[in-house]
């Protein structure tokens, strides 16, 4: 998986470059077929952003937001996001519920 991060504005640390690698690292694991992560940093003033993406081919991109003083919280406040749709996505893999899609096809029977 690539990992790109950009940097608006913003003078990032070395340190939570490899932080935030990690932790969408961490985060693509969950999902099947991420083949890229894109972080981007942004500063405006008193606000820091961060925005992160994970892609997969032929599917939605995951994406999530969070802004805060620092860098690092609001890191883990878009992490916690995105671990929050990765977990949706691994529990809707397509086939849904055993038991709604019998209910279904008895209906449509």
């Amino acid at each position: 998986m690539e990992i790109v991060i950009h940097t608006h504005h913003a003078n990032v640390s070395d340190y939570m470059r490899k932080r935030a690698a990690r932790a969408v690292e961490r985060v693509a694991a969950r999902v099947p077929r991420i083949v890229e992560g894109i972080l981007r940093f942004e500063e405006d003033g008193p606000t820091r952003r961060v925005t992160v993406t994970l892609r997969a081919p032929r599917h939605h991109d995951l994406m999530a937001k969070a802004e805060g003083r620092f860098f690092g919280p609001a890191l883990t406040a878009a992490i916690t996001k995105l671990q929050m749709q990765a977990g949706r996505e691994k529990r809707s893999n397509g086939k849904g519920n055993p038991r709604r899609l019998a209910a279904r096809a008895r209906q449509r029977a």
